[in-house]
């Protein structure tokens, strides 16, 4: 058994690898990166249901567990997973730091490790495991694939109305401010190909929080990558708690013209590619 350790460099405090890598540039290897801050009573069965999916998919799949320190353990529970699977990775961080610089430590790590595709998705259920499939299936055809919850046969399962109205808004403000024809462009369910995250400079997207989710699909769009949404049925979690707050709406909603004004001008000749 392999085990690395990090000091303080591009993945946070220090990281650690179990088991060898089974990747390959030119097959189809798939990484689900899979952010965590207090999940540990959600972690082991999601782990569990994502290594079924890669089994019964056919998925030469691997998953990074991205732990910022929590607290309740989490940590644990992934290294506990990992000493028994060589497609289960932990990267620990030091503490909380957001969703958006979490992804783009779990992103270096999965690109580093030779992943083709890499999943964005999170851990307490809300993004059904089962679904992984056929986000990959759709990434056959497309760079960037968005699990949406507002195209056809796409929707959320235990919201209240105050919550349908933020997130339907905050779409629609998204979508017209920055002129682009996505339903769904808050959400945080997603497909990237390998050559989508290299060619994104991970180091200018400073957004910590849900607005991560709109700056990477937006600077997808304008670099010319095609970009397909499909349905996907959003569940609020069951087990611990929200991470959302008032603070995450509001950097979400100030960064949005914030972008526009920023790299817009310097893309107005690409096409968007959509479908």
């Amino acid at each position: 058994m392999a085990v690395d350790r990090c000091g303080s460099g591009r993945y946070g405090v220090w990281c650690r690898r179990l088991g060898g890598w089974l990747v390959s540039e030119s097959g189809g290897t798939v990484w689900v990166a899979l952010p965590t801050y207090n999940e540990a009573e959600n972690i082991t069965r999601m782990l569990e249901s994502l290594l079924a999916v890669f089994a019964e998919s056919g998925i030469d799949g691997h998953v990074l567990v991205i732990d910022d320190g929590s607290p309740d353990g989490t940590g644990d529970l992934a290294d506990r997973m990992a000493d028994d699977s060589p497609r289960i990775h932990v990267l620990h961080r030091a503490s909380k730091g957001g969703i958006g610089p979490a992804y783009r430590a779990g992103f270096r790590y999965a690109l580093d490790a030779g992943a083709r595709f890499v999943i964005q998705m999170d851990c307490d259920f809300s993004h059904d495991p089962r679904a992984v499939a056929t986000l990959v299936s759709a990434a056959q055809e497309a760079d960037l694939v968005l699990g949406s919850r507002y195209v056809r046969g796409g929707g959320t399962r235990r919201w209240g109305l105050g919550r349908r109205i933020i997130s339907r808004f905050g779409c629609i403000y998204a979508k017209t401010v920055l002129h682009v024809p996505i339903h769904d462009l808050t959400g945080g369910f997603k497909c990237f190909r390998r050559t989508v995250l290299e060619t994104i400079p991970l180091d200018q997207v400073h957004a910590a929080g849900y607005g991560f989710q709109i700056e990477m699909t937006y600077r997808a769009l304008l670099l010319g990558f095609r970009v397909h949404e499909v349905p996907i049925i959003f569940t609020d979690r069951e087990l611990g708690e929200s991470k959302m707050s008032g603070a995450i709406v509001v950097e979400a909603a100030t960064l949005v013209p914030r972008l526009r004004h920023r790299l817009r001008h310097a893309h107005l000749e690409v096409p968007l590619h959509v479908s």
